[in-house]
């Protein structure tokens, strides 16, 4: 597979249905297929087909799924597309180094873009669900784009960036299915030992994703962390709680 067929689009919370018809029109006219959509608004609705013209096709074989989270189960790799720029969305690539990066990664893994909401794009915990970050740059003075514009610049990258997968051996990293299990025991287990604050668990969690997702684990490093963090449920069984200022 070259680079633009291992590409999925992923649109969250969509509010037009002409705005997935024409993400469609976008995606066929840069040969990607793989359209998958969160929670969206009626898809066989009249104008997503109007503005589907020709890729009508890619309007039928969509995929629903009611979470994020099943949407990016079987891509190793996904980038949450913002305009912001904030605590949590900090380190941003362009659209042409996201291809450049994925070009140099297994020639079997996926990567999925996910696009928030017309109105407001992804939620922070969205973004964290995903292991890297891109913005278009644009002017100043009026920097938003229509969902379909911003599908479109993308698709066109990789359609640019498509060639023949690296021949050299690549390690094939963990994707969602098995990171988001491991987050999961992180916090249940950072809780247990009274490291997570248990009024506000995201904000430590957020970080720690941010770490791991610059380790770009594979599997063996996953069931590492996952046996460690069983073997700190087991040490702690006789835990009293956390340790006062003044405990060594």
């Amino acid at each position: 597979m070259d680079l633009k067929e291992r590409v999925s689009i992923v649109l969250v919370g969509t509010q037009s249905p002409g705005n997935i018809g024409m993400v469609c029109r976008a995606m066929k006219n840069m040969g990607l297929r793989d359209l998958r959509l969160v929670n969206p608004c009626q898809v066989d609705h009249l104008d997503a087909i109007k503005f589907a013209v020709s890729a009508r096709d890619l309007l039928e074989s969509a995929r629903i799924f009611t979470s994020l989270e099943e949407a990016l189960a079987d891509s190793e790799f996904s980038v949450a597309t913002t305009r912001r720029h904030g605590k949590y969305r900090a380190e941003i690539s362009t659209p042409p180094e996201i291809v450049e990066r994925f070009a140099a990664c297994a020639p079997n893994s996926r990567m999925a873009l996910v696009f928030g909401r017309e109105d407001s794009g992804l939620t922070t915990d969205e973004v964290a669900m995903c292991r890297w970050q891109s913005t278009i740059e644009t002017a100043d003075e009026f920097g938003s784009l229509n969902l379909s514009q911003a599908v479109l610049i993308f698709c066109y990258e990789f359609l640019k960036g498509a060639a023949p997968a690296p021949v050299k051996a690549a390690r094939e990293l963990a994707g969602s299915a098995s990171l988001e299990p491991m987050y999961a025991h992180m916090e249940k287990t950072f809780l247990r030992i009274g490291y997570l604050n248990p009024q506000n668990p995201d904000h430590m969690m957020r970080t720690m994703r941010r770490i791991f997702s610059r380790a770009e684990l594979d599997e063996r490093e996953v069931a590492s962390l996952r046996g460690l963090l069983s073997q700190i449920d087991w040490a702690c069984a006789e835990f009293k709680g956390k340790k006062g200022a003044g405990f060594p």
